[in-house]
């Protein structure tokens, strides 16, 4: 019996080094290939209990550096665009665009890992996960204690962007599932301009 627990505990022990997954090499490799980007998404947030709290579909775009579009489909509409300088985030159901400059903006934020340029270590601690749901992650933690999210991680297939996981301050978890992803396609440089559209109230860093 004590043979057999002493067994149990080295392999629990070992499982570690077996599964780890080198995810870092996956975002080196993808920040050194990946100029430009596009692909469907599904985006689910849980809360503390596991509990579905929102969840939504889109587009996203990304063309380096600091250029991104996320269109956000169903089941309602939002924009979130950045043309280099400024990041636009339209919600069509308030009938309000919100725009910031994006030094603000990008920091220690998600969309800093995709669209920003390579030195992301100056802004995050970057961690090997353990291999799961056949991808390798990337643990990233934000050195900015206000960047609103905990822990951020990337989820790689063949060094491709397939997953993120995003924790926030709220112990909520965002997952964000890529499908139809296009590297390095022709981007229209028109899909990172935003006009606001007329009779629609513009607040923020105008």
């Amino acid at each position: 019996m004590h043979k057999l627990n002493a067994s149990l505990f080295l392999s629990l022990m070992l499982l570690p080094l077996i599964g780890l997954a080198d995810g870092i090499s996956s975002l080196t490799k993808f920040y050194q290939d990946t100029q430009a980007m596009q692909a469907d998404f599904y985006q689910v947030v849980t809360d503390k209990k596991g509990n579905k709290i929102q969840e939504v579909y889109g587009h996203m775009q990304l063309q380096r550096p600091n250029k991104f579009r996320w269109d956000y489909d169903r089941p309602f509409e939002q924009q979130i665009i950045s043309d280099g300088k400024q990041v636009w985030l339209y919600d069509t159901e308030l009938a309000q665009v919100t725009v910031r400059a994006l030094s603000h903006a990008l920091g220690s934020s998600p969309a800093a890992l995709l669209a920003g340029e390579r030195g992301i270590e100056s802004s995050f601690k970057l961690v090997n996960a353990y291999r799961k749901d056949k991808l390798d992650w990337v643990s990233s933690q934000p050195k900015d204690s206000d960047a609103g999210f905990s822990k951020i991680s990337l989820g790689f297939k063949d060094d491709s962007l397939q997953a993120m996981d995003m924790l926030d301050s709220f112990g909520h978890q965002t997952r964000i599932v890529f499908s139809q992803v296009k590297v390095n396609p022709k981007m229209d440089a028109r899909a990172f301009v935003f006009k606001v559209p007329k009779g629609i109230d513009v607040v923020g860093d105008k």
